[in-house]
């Protein structure tokens, strides 16, 4: 029984890839490259071998063309091309990390210092119109995670009676790395030998980064600064 027509198993057996670029796509053309050439080793070995095991040479040819077949299909078959981080940055209006408030610049940086030390943060660098602050977590045992959180107050209208506060948070994360430490010493028949001490210098090295999205984190943050905003004259919390 034929398995393949005469033009189909003439174009196995050529195995040149060639004749088959113009068939695979930008994506999958490296790894059919790879499957036509591990397809021609396998080929010529079997050709080799074939009238040990009592087959024909034109059975081995069909046997390595649908090798090949399975293999470029595979190929075409894998993983999708990754998109580039920039490509999600859409830029919409409804995901800014902003919010306006009823106050001036002064006022408005003022209060976002205040709901950041009352959440255990510690202050790095405070200005009348931008305060930076960080804060450390240690969610297992040998990682840890700080959050910076910067906010930059900027003023609305000729009046400045209006501020928008803009902020922006990024998450670092650290492992332990483990550094032993090890002494050397010199003996004259044999040379320098290095032995390993029991103490070891230990230290966090950064993993991961990455600025926290828009979302809830920033509403709850926002919250609390109009919670620390000054009430104005005559009125009630």
């Amino acid at each position: 029984m034929k398995l393949l027509s005469m033009p189909a198993q003439a174009f196995f057996r050529s195995g040149q890839p060639a004749a088959l670029a113009p068939a695979v796509t930008n994506r999958a053309g490296d790894a059919a490259v790879a499957v036509i050439r591990r397809s021609q080793s396998i080929r010529r070995r079997w050709r080799r071998d074939l009238p040990a095991h009592g087959l024909s040479r034109s059975a081995g040819g069909v046997l390595a063309g649908l090798l090949l077949a399975i293999g470029l299909l595979a190929g075409c078959a894998g993983k999708p091309d990754r998109v580039a981080v920039y490509q999600n940055e859409g830029f919409e209006a409804n995901e800014t990390f902003s919010r306006l408030f009823d106050a001036n610049v002064e006022e408005t940086c003022e209060a976002a210092r205040r709901a950041l030390l009352s959440q255990g943060y510690r202050l790095t660098t405070e200005r009348s119109d931008f305060v930076s602050a960080s804060k450390s977590f240690q969610p297992e045992g040998e990682v840890h995670v700080q959050i910076v959180f910067n906010v930059v107050c900027a003023p609305v209208g000729t009046g400045e009676r209006l501020a928008t506060a803009y902020v922006n948070a990024v998450q670092d994360r650290y492992a332990l790395k483990k550094n032993p430490n090890s002494a050397s010493f010199g003996v004259a028949a044999i040379g320098s030998l290095s032995i390993p001490l029991t103490a070891s210098g230990d230290s966090l090295v950064k993993v991961a980064s990455e600025t926290i999205p828009a979302g809830p984190f920033y509403d709850r943050f926002f919250a609390l600064v109009q919670r620390n905003l000054p009430l104005p004259v005559g009125s009630d919390r």
